[in-house]
């Protein structure tokens, strides 16, 4: 198993919440000197079958991703979907759905910002927010500051966005990780300490959320994330290796709409890939090999 310089397989573009084309991120990874990524736009792959149509044979490995926001009665989770067929019918119907629900919370907050707090914008701006491919609360955030209702994103999440609960239908994790299978995807729960707002899920909390995931199809955690500790690093590798899961590296970059560097994964803190990594890279490497 060839150990690469660099990896990255969770970063977004303009196709949904990032400041990067699926072009300009082709340059970008290859300026950084990533050798194998993925772009996991929220809710969508388009972006994935740009990029496809451009790489050549010189250019990294690139494999299709794609995030999907979910919730449950137990909670919110985020599934990456890796691998799938990019025209296979039900992880297009997922992202059709997906799409519809983010409008929806998008009208929702542009609303209630007008209503609760006072901050309306003018109709062409509203426009021009619903005309995005994929906008979310980093569009609507940038679009406060340019009205000066705040400093900087941090204020608009913290004090406005994240405040506003949206009163909607959500994706269900069991839904979004068959849709993947369906699609010949690979299902991975994206930085799983993670949980509503500001939580922080461990102990066995956590392991409970990753049995009943792995219930439903799981197939990997995302364990090499740019915002875990060690030890939320370690405990996510210790429950890959309990339960034979897969295992991704992500940074999760958006461009200017977060401060993540592209290719921070933490995966230099490792001295060699455990086997989850190892196997997914296979897997990946196949993929890469016959799309």
């Amino acid at each position: 198993m060839k150990k690469y310089k660099m990896i990255d397989f969770h970063m977004h573009s303009t196709v949904s919440d990032g400041t990067d084309t699926p072009e300009e991120i082709i340059e970008k990874v290859k300026d950084v000197g990533i050798e194998f990524f993925s772009v996991s736009d929220h809710d969508a792959i388009e972006g994935c079958k740009t990029i496809k149509d451009i790489l050549t044979g010189d250019d990294p490995k690139f494999i299709p991703g794609a995030e999907f926001s979910c919730r449950d009665d137990h909670g919110k989770y985020h599934i990456l979907g890796y691998m799938y067929d990019t025209e296979g019918e039900s992880i297009n119907n997922l992202v059709n759905k997906g799409h519809t629900l983010r409008m929806n919370k998008v009208r929702y907050r542009l609303d209630a910002l007008k209503s609760e707090y006072g901050f309306p914008f003018s109709d062409e701006d509203t426009e021009w927010i619903l005309s995005q491919p994929n906008p979310g609360k980093p569009h609507i955030a940038n679009m406060m500051i340019k009205y000066g209702y705040v400093k900087d994103k941090e204020e608009a999440f913290r004090n406005y966005l994240n405040l506003i609960r949206v009163k909607s239908v959500h994706i269900g994790p069991e839904e979004a990780i068959q849709d993947i299978l369906a699609s010949g995807g690979i299902p991975v729960l994206a930085h799983p300490s993670y949980g509503d707002g500001d939580q922080i899920i461990v102990d066995d909390e956590m392991e409970e959320r990753i049995k009943r995931l792995i219930g439903y199809g799981l197939k990997g955690v995302e364990a090499f994330y740019s915002g875990f500790s060690p030890k939320l690093q370690d405990e996510i590798l210790s429950y890959a290796k309990k339960y034979n899961l897969l295992v991704s590296a992500g940074s999760d970059y958006h461009g200017k709409n977060k401060s993540v560097k592209l290719g921070d994964t933490n995966l230099d803190s490792v001295e060699e890939y455990p086997e989850g990594l190892k196997r997914f890279l296979e897997l990946a490497e196949g993929y890469n090999n016959i799309s």
